[in-house]
């Protein structure tokens, strides 16, 4: 493939991060991925692709609350006590019921599907036997204790939209609708390369200026914890020859690279160039901090996620673009993901760049989150994003920001 002839002064940059997630969600939507059809028992954190439906009402008949005797509500006494004649039983999973006719009554479990005849469900406790007769008091009230047939939805009616994440209470939805196989979004392919001469795995002995991968296990574990495990992890040296391979190679069959490192300015940054050269760059350096120099381009069919090498600023540029990359792709409603708190303590910054600090969050007696700043927020140390729950987005255009304050945050995977 020929050279390209860009200079990195033609890329756009400095975006901020809001210009940043825009230019990303319309990345996103130009190249949404297929639907396929997986089992429920596989769907869990899928993305919904189409509507549902419901083909049925729910519950599909109605039934009792819970276990007691069912009969006619008007024949309840409004004083003293009444003795209705016991004229069978039904169980839940009943195929029949027998008829609850004048003066009579059905013993009835949980779930069980309401005698003909019968509109109400005396709760077992409230009445007592006398040989076939069930004596009821008054004080009961006519349809008590009965769940009608579409109390929780009407045949019809759209139930789950697409774009809904499938949490296991709406796995449970799709279930009780009749659907077996849910249509969701096929999951990213995605190529995940660590690059630098300096980076030696955890179990090598380290030598002059070397230093143990740990991006590697921290991206990788962020995009597991989106339900992604990447195609293709590899470490690549600060070689132009072996990275345009990889690129190019990860390009042709994976829907997005991620990549660490060699993305800054520097000698042997050759990233920015390799990614232009290769395909496109849509943007390079967001105001944020850390984070800066990362990049947002395309070669071949995959989108690339170009990001910074230090280990905090790697962890931040992937949840503020790259998790919501990941959900767009796949058509999840991003916009419903945001979460936010109150603030500990005060917040100053003289620049102009969003800021993601690192934070302790705690749910207090008042019924709010409130997020702590840790003390130490260099973009090396990560050993703090290992102590906290979340980050804090201070955005680029506020400098002070008060105790009490609410702000956004991105709570790190496995915590929050």
């Amino acid at each position: 493939m020929p050279q390209s002839t860009t200079s990195t002064a033609d890329f756009p940059q400095r975006l901020s991060v809001d210009e940043a997630r825009a230019r990303v969600r319309a990345l996103c939507a130009q190249r949404r991925l297929p639907a396929e059809d997986v089992a429920l028992d596989a769907a869990l954190g899928r993305v919904l692709a189409a509507d549902l439906v419901a083909p049925l009402d729910q519950p599909p008949f109605a039934n009792s609350a819970m276990d007691g005797y069912a009969l006619r509500g008007v024949e309840l006494p409004a004083h003293g006590e009444r003795a209705f004649r016991l004229a069978g039983a039904v169980l839940a999973g009943a195929r029949t019921a027998p008829a609850c006719g004048p003066g009579e009554c059905i013993r009835i479990t949980t779930g069980a599907p309401l005698p003909p005849g019968a509109d109400t469900v005396v709760i077992k406790e409230n009445v007592r036997s006398e040989g076939d007769a069930v004596v009821v008091a008054a004080g009961e009230r006519a349809g008590a204790n009965v769940r009608p047939a579409g109390e929780d939805w009407r045949r019809g009616e759209v139930v789950l939209r697409a774009g809904d994440v499938l949490t296991p209470a709406r796995l449970g939805v799709l279930a009780a609708a009749g659907v077996a196989q849910a249509s969701v979004a096929r999951r990213p392919r995605v190529a995940l390369f660590v690059t630098g001469d300096e980076l030696v795995p955890p179990a090598q002995p380290l030598g002059f200026g070397q230093i143990h991968d740990s991006n590697r296990y921290s991206l990788g574990g962020l995009l597991r914890a989106a339900g992604i495990e990447p195609v293709q992890v590899a470490h690549l040296r600060d070689d132009p020859d072996a990275l345009r391979t990889a690129l190019r190679e990860a390009g042709a069959h994976c829907d997005l690279i991620l990549s660490s490192g060699g993305v800054s300015a520097g000698e042997a940054d050759f990233l920015p160039g390799l990614v232009a050269a290769l395909g496109r760059v849509h943007f390079w350096k967001v105001r944020m901090k850390p984070g800066m120099p990362l990049l947002c381009g395309e070669i071949g069919q995959a989108l690339v996620f170009a990001l910074p090498g230090n280990p905090v600023s790697t962890i931040a540029t992937f949840l503020a673009l790259v998790q919501p990359a990941l959900l767009a792709l796949q058509g999840a409603r991003v916009e419903a993901h945001v979460r936010r708190a109150r603030l500990a303590a005060p917040i100053a910054k003289k620049h102009d760049r969003a800021e993601f600090l690192r934070a302790a969050l705690e749910s207090r007696d008042d019924g709010a989150l409130w997020a702590t700043p840790l003390r130490q927020q260099g973009s090396g140390m990560l050993r703090g994003v290992a102590e906290a729950d979340a980050l804090i987005v201070v955005p680029e255009t506020v400098h002070e920001l008060a105790a009490g304050a609410v702000v956004e945050i991105l709570p790190l995977p496995g915590l929050c």
